[in-house]
């Protein structure tokens, strides 16, 4: 059963290859091809198929078990499926005749029988013979796959005879086919089947052919088939038709021709081969190796089938044919880029045409050689060709091989590149000719189009010559030339009408009257004309130049790098820099202090090291300053020190200040933090009152190693930390120095030390002071128009070139000390050098005992800035004009420069002022004498002027008016800014008080702290609001009054009295009703803290202080009233005199407008044209009519001032404002102020109006409906923090300059309407986008940080603990709603991205939150709770920003400068008001020091 069940095995046959066989002599050179027949058949793959199979063998390889000692081979069995499906094993046996090497006779075998007789054989038999491979095989059996031939015995079942019809090798045909027939007769003999298979058909001789045909067509069943072993044509066929005819069940054998055969396998081999063309072509790489790509492929489909048809070694060519195009590509496609560099690198080396005109090719070659940039160009090879070389590889090698240029290529390039500076000199020529006709045409104007101006230069041979493009580009530059000349004759003639500008009011803009006066009276000038093809940039630039009348700051000044104020620094600085060193000062008070301790502060052994160069300076401890010997007690302290705190501050040592000396970011964090300490435990322990203002200094180490890398960044990193912590910065002096510590550093931080201490009694001595070192005797102002025709040397040098000029204090980097003989007396004199845009706010703010006004007599805008601020000074103050010119000749030769100069003179001669003209071709004039008469008539008027600034102070305070403006350009503009993102945002706000620290005349005490802690000065405007302008600003914070000893009252000077008196007697509406005041000293006002709505407010009944304005520090003291005009006895107590009743027959001081005609008429002059339709008897009249009710500006500002001031006449300068109505307006603003404090909630939340005009279903719409949990970020932020990180990351300013506002609508409006707008292609800039992100939060209902987490953030930021304050404030992250929380982990982390481009963007994490606080937390600034707290909001987002990843990623506690701690505001005891909130102004990047404050009291007056 089982037996049946097993599938039959194929059947099996022996086949039995033979034909003519033997001796070279018997068969020729080679053989038939049996072996090349039977190889084929049974391994028909490519690479195992071998031409040479060699019958000449060795003893030993005969002997072998693949020969075994016979005369036939094995050649193994193959399995063929017939056309039936029906399988059958074929055994191939090759009966051959195998020679001797060494006899070339036959090896003997066991079988003696001829070849004939031996190949009918059909029972083999050889005990294990092996399977016949390739001759290689013998005697290396082992290496080759050994399989045995059947049980060692075949029965051969047919005969496969061979015979070659190609040319015999030596062979003649005839013999065998004569062979051939012998061996066929013998064979037939076995009655087994026969096909004769016609070998080397592919060599086939055709009459061979024939007769093979004719020799089987004699005989009976006998078949030829023809084949070729070396194409494999007809190989299987013949053994296949063999295979049929052994089997009798199989059909009739088809025997196909060659030709056909051939053809149907060589369209196989081409397919083929087409299809591994392609897959080699898809290798690029020329550098790629065989063995890779074979494996990378061998298991392809079509690699295998060309391996097998043509074998590994053909594959292997075409791959390397293929390499080869690749590599030849590449060296043509870098021929060709080196051929289309060269023009490039000709340009370069050969530009000049005058030079390379007539030089042959081999000439230029040697010029290139020779010049410097050569090696940039060209490279020199070692080898050559460079085609051969490994600079092929060299792709980012743009450098062209020297030989290249032997080519004629290269000299084809050279000789193009020669004619094309030819044509283009030629181009030039013509275009220089084109535009000088183009000037010739007096028409055009600016701004006029190409098309209008086209037809008049149809026929100009230039035009002709050149193209449409270039005739265009020559139209487009002179059309630029004229439009910027037009532009700055606009300019010029903005700034000679500049009355016209500087009595506008100062309500945000001007009132479309004024406009339309304006424009009326420029409209008549050609300039204005000349630009009225572009209205839209006339009216820029006049809407620009009112901008800066109400703004006027150096930055933004329009003459740019040619600002006065910016020339006079740089002058001052380079000029005074050595003139205090070592200069004995005249007002020094040597009983001071004598002893100075300092405490060294420092990492890394820098403090001793600062040590040890101060005591190399010094002589035993001594150190010489100023001309004054100190004894110097120095304690350095490093930062590894545990005694820090307790080595500061002992019984024995009190320092006098401390040296804080960092080298690198790391030391200087540590001073920070060291700092940070200090302060907190002085405010806790109360240990002494100094110890909390003990003055720090930051001393920047020079870097002798890598000064160009590290010390930039030092240097602003450490100017950051000295404004955020109130102290002066030393920088490292300009130039090399061999030490860490230069002597001016040490100097200059001693300087500061001494100047501190003067203000800190438990220090100075208790000997009473002299003057201050910074007091001047006389404040002088020096006024010049930026951008005049002068050096700014030429003014200053009557004061530089005197040898007792000397620099001021420290902060004033636009002022002078100079020290005169006046009269008797060796005087100080204050000069501070300012442009007139600066000096207006110091006009109005500032004590100024004279003017020196300087103008151009080159330009009439210089004189016309002139009379502009000329027409507001107070005719009290001396002035003196100054007109520079050339020479004296200038004076006869030019109309322009005689009318001028006379101009100015008239002008001093009506006004009583001097004038005297300066020469910069002159050396006499550059004397200090040049002014000294000035300077006499200035010192005699001195208590005169005092009395009056001082008298005008306290009648400004004491009698404020409802219809004030509020804010100066030069003040704190809290007009401006208070909400980051409402609509004022897409204007900032000036970004430096123009009378700050750089042009302040008098240190000032009244300070505010801007968000990073940098304290800047506020100076007395009005603060009363009105109704409007409530909603967007910050209500004034309330202080305590403070309160003055009686005791002090009796020191007044009682030259002084009389100033009291002029400005209690100003009103004597006033007056009265003060005079009915009780005196009473124990007023309860004196104990609480009033609003600053009720401190300025009238009183019904005369408060008992009289405010008087400190001279020194330009701030309000309140003394105690002891008299009233019925209490005689505190007359005569205090020294009065009846002088009340007198000082209201006093006049008031005027303006100098009123004094001269000249300036007079001119501002009357504007009117008339304005207003040419009404009388000057009209004009006055409707000015008196709508004077009533209407807003009074300020009288010493032009600014300020009214539109019509010049109307009310000049015998009236002075007008007063209705009392009346000021008083009904007080009621009113009172009895508001009351029901608004009633109807105030005691929680409140801030909604700030939305900054949009448009209705959005998106803005401002609750965060949770534009998220999803798929996206919980929203789409429109996403888009815009992709936006700014991908294009404007390293943007200067980011965040804090603000983008256009209407650029910002546009990107929310364009969002609304299709939610999928790409950012990039709205072509809107970084600062944009930036600002449409903020005014997405900013329009939120509700602000990102919830306001019932504020108060958390603002104790969590209490905890001392750096370590434990982080992590208490993270968990109250997760009190964040998750929208919330995601939101805000998403922003905080990309403000953390934009911190990381600090050095590029200059916004730290400290700038950024002060930009973002706001924005993200939406503080109510009308609630004064917050005011407190505000410092702190922001120092929290700077917390978030910096530990990002701590907050969010659980990354590691980053080592910062800890900046939630904060130093208190100093003290002020007589300070009127409380500033309120800071202004958000940029961190400066130059070093600046701050100004310390001044004695007290350097008039005496307590």
């Amino acid at each position: 059963m089982m037996a049946k069940n097993k599938e039959p095995r194929p059947p099996s046959y022996a086949i039995s290859v033979v034909g003519l066989s033997g001796t070279e002599k018997d068969k020729g050179n080679c053989g038939v091809g049996k072996s090349c027949l039977c190889n084929r058949f049974v391994r028909s793959k490519a690479d195992e198929y071998y031409l040479e199979h060699t019958s000449v063998l060795s003893t030993i390889d005969f002997g072998g078990r693949v020969v075994n000692n016979d005369h036939f081979l094995y050649w193994g069995d193959i399995t063929q499926c017939g056309e039936d499906g029906i399988d059958c094993k074929i055994h191939v046996i090759e009966q051959t005749e195998f020679i001797d090497d060494q006899t070339f006779l036959p090896h003997r075998s066991t079988n003696l029988q001829p070849y004939i007789k031996r190949a009918a054989a059909t029972k083999l038999q050889s005990a294990e013979k092996l399977m016949y491979i390739c001759t290689d095989q013998l005697g290396l059996e082992q290496d080759f796959e050994q399989k045995q031939m059947p049980e060692g015995k075949l029965n051969i079942d047919g005969f496969l005879l061979c015979i070659d019809v190609s040319q015999g090798c030596n062979r003649k045909f005839d013999d065998q086919l004569k062979f051939v027939n012998n061996l066929y007769i013998q064979l037939s003999k076995s009655k087994k089947p026969i096909i004769i298979a016609a070998t080397k058909c592919d060599e086939c001789v055709d009459h061979y052919l024939r007769e093979v045909q004719a020799f089987a067509s004699n005989k009976k069943n006998l078949i030829v088939v023809e084949t070729s072993a070396r194409f494999n044509v007809n190989v299987e066929t013949c053994f296949t038709a063999l295979v049929q005819m052994m089997d009798k069940t199989r059909g009739k054998p088809k025997i196909i021709p060659y030709l056909d055969a051939y053809k149907t396998q060589r369209q196989l081999v081409v397919t083929s081969t087409d299809k591994f063309e392609k897959l080699v072509q898809t290798v690029r790489d020329y550098h790629a190796t065989w063995k890779t790509v074979s494996n990378k492929l061998k298991n392809h489909p079509d690699y295998e089938e060309y391996i097998n048809l043509e074998g590994t070694k053909k594959a292997k060519n075409t791959f390397s044919k293929h390499i080869e195009q690749l590599k030849q590509e590449h060296i043509r496609k870098r021929r060709e880029e080196y051929i289309n560099t060269l023009p490039r690198a000709f340009n370069t080396l050969l530009s000049n045409l005058e030079e390379i005109e007539h030089l042959s090719w081999s000439e230029a070659l040697k010029l290139m050689e020779k010049r410097p940039d050569f090696q940039l160009c060209f490279v020199v090879l070692e080898k050559t060709p460079w085609d051969e070389t490994d600079h092929i590889d060299k792709v980012n090698d743009r450098r062209i091989p020297f030989d290249l240029l032997s080519t004629l290529e290269a000299e084809k390039v050279y000789q193009n590149h020669v004619q094309h500076l030819i044509s283009e000199k030629r181009r030039v020529e013509m275009k220089e000719k084109f535009k000088k006709t183009l000037e010739k045409i007096q028409f055009i104007s600016p701004g006029q189009p190409w098309e209008e101006v086209m037809c008049f230069v149809m026929e100009d041979e230039a035009f002709k010559y050149i193209t449409e493009a270039d005739s265009r580009e020559v139209y487009s530059r002179h059309q630029r030339e004229i439009v910027e000349k037009a532009k700055e004759e606009f300019q010029e003639m903005l700034f000679e009408h500049s009355e016209l500008f500087y009595d506008l009011d100062l309500n945000a803009t001007p009132s479309s009257d004024k406009m339309s006066e304006i424009h009326a009276v420029l409209s008549e000038e050609p300039r204005y004309k000349a630009l009225q093809k572009l209205a839209p940039d006339r009216e820029s630039l006049l809407l620009k130049h009112i901008g800066f009348v109400y703004h006027p700051t150096k930055e933004t000044c329009l003459s740019g790098q040619n600002c006065t104020d910016i020339k006079v620094e740089q002058l001052l600085a380079s000029s005074l820099l050595q003139l205090d060193h070592g200069r004995f000062n005249f007002y020094h008070d040597s009983a001071n202090i004598d002893k100075v301790n300092i405490f060294i502060l420092g990492k890394d052994g820098l403090a001793q090291e600062l040590a040890n160069e101060i005591r190399t300076q010094s002589t035993d401890d001594e150190y010489a300053l100023d001309g004054k010997i100190y004894e110097l007690d120095l304690r350095p302290v490093d930062a590894k020190s545990p005694y820090l705190l307790s080595q500061l501050w002992t019984s024995a040592f009190k320092p006098h200040g401390c040296f804080c000396v960092f080298n690198s970011i790391e030391s200087l964090n540590f001073i920070g933090e060291s700092i940070g300490k200090i302060r907190t435990e002085a405010s806790q322990i109360r240990r002494d009152k100094y110890m909390a203002n003990l003055p720090f200094t930051l001393i920047l180490a020079n870097q002798r190693e890598s000064v160009s890398k590290n010390l930039p960044i030092l240097r602003h990193q450490g100017q950051q930390m000295a404004n955020k912590l109130q102290c002066p910065f030393i920088d490292v002096p300009a130039g090399t120095y061999p030490r860490k510590f230069n002597e001016a550093q040490i100097k200059q931080a001693l300087r500061g030390v001494l100047e501190a201490v003067k203000h800190n009694f438990d220090v100075v001595s208790p000997v009473p002071t002299i003057k201050d070192l910074s007091e001047a005797d006389l404040r002088i102002v020096m006024c010049a128009m930026c951008g005049d025709p002068f050096s700014v040397d030429l003014i200053l040098s009557p004061f530089l070139d005197s040898h007792s000029c000397s620099a001021a204090q420290a902060g004033q980097n636009n002022s002078l000390l100079l020290d005169k003989i006046i009269g008797e007396k060796r005087r100080r004199i204050q000069i501070t050098i300012l442009s007139y845009h600066s000096s207006i706010g110091v006009r109005k703010d500032e004590l100024v005992h004279g003017y020196i006004l300087v103008y151009s007599a080159k330009r009439k805008a210089s004189m016309g800035m002139l009379r502009a601020f000329l027409s507001e000074v107070q005719d009290t103050i001396p002035v003196q004009l100054v007109a520079v010119t050339d020479s004296q000749a200038d004076f006869f030769e030019n109309e322009a420069i005689k009318e001028l100069m006379t101009e100015g003179e008239h002008i001093a001669t009506e006004i009583t002022a001097k004038f005297t003209a300066l020469y910069s071709l002159s050396q006499y004039h550059r004397q200090t004498e040049v002014f000294t008469l000035f300077f006499s008539d200035v010192l005699e008027k001195k208590n005169m002027i005092e009395n009056s600034y001082m008298s005008d102070s306290t009648r400004e305070t004491t009698h404020t008016s409802e219809d004030v403006f509020l804010h100066s350009p030069r003040g704190s503009s809290l007009a401006y800014n208070y909400y980051p993102d409402s609509e004022d945002d897409t204007e900032a706000p000036p970004p430096y008080s123009p009378i700050g620290d750089e042009v302040q005349l008098l240190p000032t005490s009244k300070y505010r702290f801007d968000l990073e802690g940098n304290e800047y000065p506020v100076h007395s405007t009005p603060h009363n609001c009105h109704d409007h302008e409530r909603n967007h600003k910050v209500p004034p914070p309330i202080k305590p009054k403070p309160s003055i000893p009686k005791t002090n009252v009796k020191k007044l000077d009682p030259n002084l009295l009389k100033t009291i008196e002029a400005g209690i007697g100003i009103n004597p509406r006033k007056q009265s009703r003060m005079a009915m005041a009780p005196s009473d000293d124990g007023s309860q006002s004196d104990n609480y803290a009033e609003p600053i709505d009720t401190i300025f407010k009238h009183r019904v009944v005369a408060d008992d202080i009289y405010a008087i304005p400190d001279d020194s520090q330009t701030r309000m003291v309140k003394i105690r009233n002891s008299y009233v005009i019925n209490n005689a006895q505190g007359d005569e107590e205090n020294g009065f005199s009846e002088r009340i009743s007198k000082t209201h027959g006093e006049r008031r001081p005027s303006k100098y407008k009123y004094k001269s005609k000249t300036l007079f008429s001119k501002a009357k002059s504007y009117y008339r044209r304005a207003h040419s339709d009404a009388s000057d008897d009209e004009a006055f009249t409707t000015s008196k009519t709508k004077r009533k009710g209407r807003h009074r500006g300020s009288e010493e500002d032009p600014l300020l001032s009214p539109v019509e001031t010049w109307k009310g006449g000049i015998d009236n300068p002075a007008i007063t404002s209705d009392q009346e109505l000021d008083d009904k307006k007080m009621k009113k603003k009172t009895q508001k102020v009351k029901e608004d404090k009633k109807r105030k909630p005691k929680t409140k939340t801030f909604n700030p109006p939305t900054r949009r005009n448009w209705e959005s279903n998106y803005f401002g719409m609750p965060l949770q409906d534009l998220v999803t949990p798929e996206k919980p970020i929203p789409l429109f932020v996403e888009k815009c923090v992709e936006f700014i990180e991908d294009t404007g990351l390293c943007t200067e300013g980011l965040y804090r300059v603000s983008g256009n506002k209407t650029d910002q609508d546009n990107i929310q409006k364009q969002f609304d309407q299709d939610h999928s707008i790409s950012l990039e292609s709205m072509d809107v800039t970084v600062n944009a986008v930036a600002g449409a992100l903020k005014a997405f939060f900013a329009d939120l209902p509700e602000p990102l940080i919830p306001y019932s987490l504020h108060p958390e953030l603002v104790e969590a930021s209490k905890i001392l603990d750096k370590t434990e304050r982080l992590y208490e404030l993270k968990e109250i992250l997760k009190k964040f709603h998750p929208v919330n929380y995601d939101v805000f982990k998403y922003i905080i982390t990309h403000l953390n991205r934009v911190s990381q481009q600090s050095r590029t963007n200059f916004m730290t994490a400290d700038n950024l939150s002060i930009c973002f606080w706001p924005t993200l937390m939406r503080p109510d600034f009308e609630n004064r709770e917050l005011l407190s707290t505000t410092k702190i909001l922001q120092s929290v987002i700077e917390t978030f920003i910096q530990q990002c990843q701590f907050f969010f990623y659980n990354g590691e506690i980053l080592e910062t400068v800890d900046n939630v701690t904060h130093q208190p505001p100093p003290s002020n005891p007589v300070q009127m008001v409380e500033p309120i909130l800071p202004l958000q102004l940029p961190p400066p990047l130059q070093p600046q020091l701050i100004q310390p404050q001044l004695q007290a009291d350097p008039l005496g007056i307590i």
